[in-house]
């Protein structure tokens, strides 16, 4: 079975209202501001390069352009779920549900710029970005209240999606499980002042109240987390139904397995839309220096009295931030915790900076090759 079949496979509602999907007017200003004429519809799978898209007629299998994949070699953008796009059904263009076996996929010829996106660093010594998930107003940190509970992994998460216009939102899962839910509560809005903090217990339908007001018709919420801290059974109680499938945890470490084995878009029946994403083992950084100051704002407080402005706080004589953390004001952990993942993302932009150096390099080598190729001949 191609890619277009397996993951139209995987579809399994009824083509949608766009508004539905979270289109409105300044989508649509977006749109004409394009000059396009296709037919506009967002993402609602994506998997290796085949996407299922919502229409207001249909839902398409669709696969990007050539432009769109060329550009993509050279850091362009590929459709990411939530992403609006502009679609040229084209003929022999199928409905999602009719795709199995079928070919002739309908065409993806531009992507609508996008308001946020949820981004990691591809796995490996490559600067390759992945786009977990574009157009997103809120993402849920979702993080169990069992043995895996982990603050160090609530920290880098939040660091990033800090940057990405998405709202961060820490959902605490099966609070059921847990002797000391207030402290845990009270530990994690420390550390992410000003994000707020729900604990929940999907199982038991107790405290999911509080994620209500983030369910607004037309806005889009996108879920991360490892696997096992319960996105799936969270999914299920707030569709009113149980659509995902579950798994269970080790009971020595409440780790899980995968469950969601891809990226999709769901759409709530009260209003919103849901972005279920695998669980990620880690959430390896693509940037975040501005999500690291906010998140760490204790641990770099006194970064003003440093004696050198572009202090890193590392051996700089006269960093007043050091001399902080070696008075007690800030635990050991979180230190190493601000330390690991500065170093993270000075490595990353180090990636970054010589990619584009050779793709500097790349053209102009191609303008090199064409401006000689044009040259008159003695």
């Amino acid at each position: 079975m191609n890619p277009v079949a397996r993951a139209a496979v995987t579809c399994d509602h009824d083509a949608l209202k766009l508004a539905d999907l979270g289109w409105n007017e300044s989508w649509a200003s977006h749109l004409a501001a394009t000059g396009a004429t296709g037919r506009p519809g967002r993402v609602l799978v994506a998997h290796r390069g085949a996407c299922i898209v919502g229409t207001a007629e249909d839902d398409l299998a669709a696969e990007p352009s050539g432009t769109l994949r060329r550009e993509a070699q050279s850091g362009g953008l590929l459709p990411a779920v939530g992403d609006w796009v502009v679609l040229v059904p084209g003929e022999g263009a199928v409905r999602a549900a009719d795709a199995p076996g079928r070919s002739g996929p309908a065409t993806i010829e531009r992507i609508l710029p996008r308001r946020s996106a949820i981004s990691r660093k591809v796995k490996g010594k490559a600067a390759q970005v992945q786009v977990i998930a574009a157009n997103v107003d809120t993402v849920f940190l979702v993080s169990g209240l069992d043995a895996d509970f982990n603050l160090r992994r609530i920290e880098r998460a939040l660091v990033a999606v800090w940057d990405t216009g998405a709202q961060p939102v820490v959902v605490l899962t099966k609070s059921d499980l847990s002797a000391d839910v207030e402290d845990k509560v009270t530990t994690v809005q420390a550390l992410a002042a000003g994000v707020a903090v729900h604990a929940v217990s999907a199982r038991d339908g107790v405290g999911l109240d509080a994620l209500d007001p983030y369910r607004r018709h037309g806005s889009t919420i996108a879920l991360l987390g490892s696997s096992g801290v319960g996105k799936s059974t969270l999914i299920n109680r707030l569709l009113g139904w149980d659509r995902q499938d579950t798994g269970g945890v080790r009971e020595h470490d409440s780790r899980g397995r995968h469950t969601t084995t891809k990226r999709e878009l769901i759409v709530l029946p009260d209003g919103g839309v849901l972005v279920d994403t695998p669980g990620l083992r880690e959430l390896q950084l693509w940037e975040g220096e501005g999500g690291l100051d906010a998140v760490f704002a204790d641990v770099t407080a006194d970064a003003g009295a440093c004696r050198f402005r572009d202090c890193s706080h590392h051996e700089e004589p006269g960093c007043a931030v050091r001399a902080a953390w070696a008075a007690g004001g800030v635990t050991p952990e979180r230190v190493e915790s601000y330390r690991k993942l500065q170093r993270e993302l000075e490595h990353v932009a180090s990636l970054r900076d010589e990619r584009s150096r050779l793709e500097r390099s790349r053209q102009e080598k191609v303008l090199h090759r064409a401006a000689r190729k044009h040259q008159p001949r003695e």
